[in-house]
């Protein structure tokens, strides 16, 4: 099965269940805890004002790569990973629909959590990625 590199594809071109399987297939024997996060889209808008009836999610995709190994790279050192991948999703979604996956690994379970924590929490900052929500009334808002 196909191991995808840390980045951002097209929504077409991606099945989280697969990435998802094929990440616990590869955990070392050095692994005492494989943790991971799913992001999908809200029915809400981020200021919980309307329903979204789709997210639009773009990309500069050059530095949104280069980004997303640089957070990989970092959180693996500060924690001690054996492993960590985050893999974003570009393209239109439906509510419900996933968005991004990070999965990792590491020999003990704190530091997974830690680390899952910190991977998610600059994904949504630092690369650029843009979120444009489509809602119902089909207004829209450009979000961070």
């Amino acid at each position: 099965m196909k191991l995808y590199r840390t980045g951002v594809y097209p929504k077409n071109k991606l099945d989280f269940g697969k990435i998802s399987r094929a990440f616990v297939n590869s955990l070392d024997k050095n692994t005492g805890s494989a943790v991971s996060f799913i992001g999908t889209a809200r029915q809400q808008s981020a200021d919980g004002r309307k329903r979204v009836k789709y997210l639009v999610m773009e990309s500069y995709e050059a530095h949104a790569n280069k980004v997303l190994r640089r957070i990989c790279d970092e959180t693996k050192k500060r924690y001690n990973l054996n492993a960590i991948i985050i893999v974003h999703a570009l393209g239109r979604f439906r509510p419900g629909e996933p968005v991004v996956l990070v999965a990792l690994s590491s020999p003990r379970r704190r530091e997974s959590f830690e680390a899952l924590y910190e991977a998610v929490e600059r994904y949504k900052k630092e690369p650029a990625l843009f979120k444009q929500e489509i809602y119902e009334d089909d207004t829209s808002k450009w979000i961070s």
